[in-house]
């Protein structure tokens, strides 16, 4: 039996949680809400991952403050309205599809916030243009180009840390199995970690131990109001000269742990655009080898990851627990199926799917599927 196939559980105060496969959907932003409010759009995407043979389906960057949202267009789960909105619709998708389980990723994007569209320039917004005000651990923009940021004083820290624990409390309320906390890709947490980003003079700039202070305060605070599944997503490396690398991300990991961390998810790049990334097959496998081996966390690797062979393999030589993917979902929502039947497994999938099998792929739903296809 392949180990793509072979179920894992994630531990947690709360107890386990029992994963039947090694195949995670990773969050992908759609930049479908309305301020900050899920719509037909997410429950049509999610009802569709929820079918496509994955363990769990992560829900996108979730801003838990409005400002923290990465384009208007982000979802947002910072009051009853978001989180009324959020719980309807997963809830609806959900029946459609109850053997799989739900993460979510809570994030605030930082100074990258108040961004247009992807496919209307992503471009920093003014206020003329609907734009807000955007915060950092410096007031360092970005792109030159850009408005700086606001440096975060004590008191917006606090906020901050305290809108992430409201958030995972309305994820937990409303039934959601894991939670993500994101600290990646350039965004808020990830910028206090990077030193191109991190400018502060004070216990939460400079140091490497003064540079994870607050991404830890944050994850220290949602771990104790949340006794589910929780792990964090990291960039593990800058892909600059003198940024965030692989080292201190396998020493970032071992503080996550000792914190009560069940996971982490080894991702990178974003945070500066001098970055030169190796773009390449499972380029980010590396990182999370680094990781895992140094920390001993539950890891999921991420990053050009197409193909059931290839996933397997990752796994066999021992580089990560699990294999997360994105893009190659949205292509192909059926992926799961795919890979189980390459590797002679089985998913769980919505009776009304069973018939859509070539006959020689019955098997991927198992003995009860092959009366459909007949």
């Amino acid at each position: 039996m392949s180990l793509l196939f072979t179920p894992l559980t994630l531990s947690s105060p709360r107890g386990g949680l029992t994963l039947p496969n090694r195949i995670i959907i990773a969050p992908m932003c759609q930049y479908s809400a309305v301020n900050g409010e899920a719509t037909d759009w997410h429950l049509m995407h999610w009802g569709n991952l929820l079918n496509g043979g994955a363990s769990l389906l992560t829900i996108e960057a979730t801003a838990v403050v409005p400002e923290g949202r990465i384009t208007p267009g982000c979802l947002g789960l910072w009051d009853d309205r978001t989180e009324r909105a959020l719980a309807d619709t997963l809830a609806r998708a959900r029946k459609l599809a109850p053997h799989t389980a739900v993460s979510i990723q809570l994030a605030h994007a930082g100074r990258k916030a108040s961004s247009a569209l992807p496919w209307q320039g992503a471009q920093l917004l003014n206020a003329a243009q609907g734009g807000w005000e955007t915060f950092a651990p410096s007031a360092t923009p970005h792109l030159p180009q850009e408005a700086p940021p606001t440096a975060l004083d004590t008191a917006g820290l606090a906020r901050v840390r305290d809108a992430f624990v409201r958030a995972a409390q309305r994820a937990d309320a409303m039934g959601i199995d894991a939670i993500e906390i994101h600290n990646a890709h350039g965004y808020l947490l990830h910028e206090f970690l990077s030193p191109l980003a991190n400018q502060r003079t004070d216990a939460y700039g400079g140091s490497f131990e003064n540079r994870i202070r607050f991404p830890l305060e944050v994850f220290a605070a949602v771990r104790q109001a949340f006794s589910g599944v929780l792990g964090l997503r990291i960039s593990a490396s800058d892909w600059v000269d003198g940024g965030w690398d692989g080292a201190q991300s396998a020493e970032f990991a071992k503080r996550l742990k000792a914190l009560g961390a069940d996971f982490i998810h080894v991702s990178s790049g974003g945070v500066s655009p001098l970055q030169k990334i190796p773009v390449g097959a499972g380029y980010q496998v590396p990182l999370a080898r680094q990781v895992r081996q140094a920390s001993g966390l539950t890891t999921m690797a991420v990053g050009l990851i197409t193909d059931a062979h290839q996933a397997e393999a990752i796994l066999q030589n021992g580089d990560a627990d699990l294999i997360a993917l994105a893009r190659a979902f949205l292509y192909q929502p059926r992926w799961g199926w795919q890979a189980a039947a390459a590797l002679g497994a089985e998913v769980a999938a919505n009776p009304v799917y069973w018939r859509s099998l070539p006959r020689e792929a019955a098997a991927v739903f198992g003995k009860a599927a092959v009366v459909g296809v007949r």
